[in-house]
């Protein structure tokens, strides 16, 4: 009965099919793409991104986190670099941490919060 019902199942890949066709094309070796060829990468990108994700939130547990950001991202392809070496090519490159906002003078009291007088603008940060 199991069996059954595994065989009338049909697998739908997660990622449209056009835009990893679109995708695949860009290699200049590939003329076309048989419906079969782009069934298996679509499964194939699933399957990845899927192992991708749970690493990234592996990392996040370890961090005692519960958001996932580009930074766990890296650690989790670094650890796999055989097979995600490729993509540390593709990642941005991590950004430092933006200056705080300097804090108001108390006589702005009625400005919304975070926002900052158009003087600090110009104003020349300490070297």
């Amino acid at each position: 009965m199991r069996e059954e019902a595994d065989e009338n199942e049909t697998i739908q890949p997660t990622f449209p099919s056009g835009r990893i066709k679109r995708m695949m094309k860009l290699d200049k070796d590939i003329k076309k793409i048989n419906s079969e060829a782009l069934f298996l990468v679509s499964c194939s990108l699933d399957l990845f991104m899927e192992s991708l994700a749970k690493r990234c939130a592996l990392v996040a547990i370890e961090k005692k986190r519960k958001t996932v950001n580009l930074d766990y991202l890296r650690i989790a392809v670094k650890r796999h670099q055989p097979t995600s070496d490729f993509l540390l090519d593709s990642l941005p490159m991590p950004s430092a941490k933006s200056p705080p906002l300097p804090t108001r003078p108390s006589d702005d009291k009625l400005l919304p919060p975070r926002t900052r007088r158009i003087d600090h603008i110009f104003h020349k940060a300490a070297s």
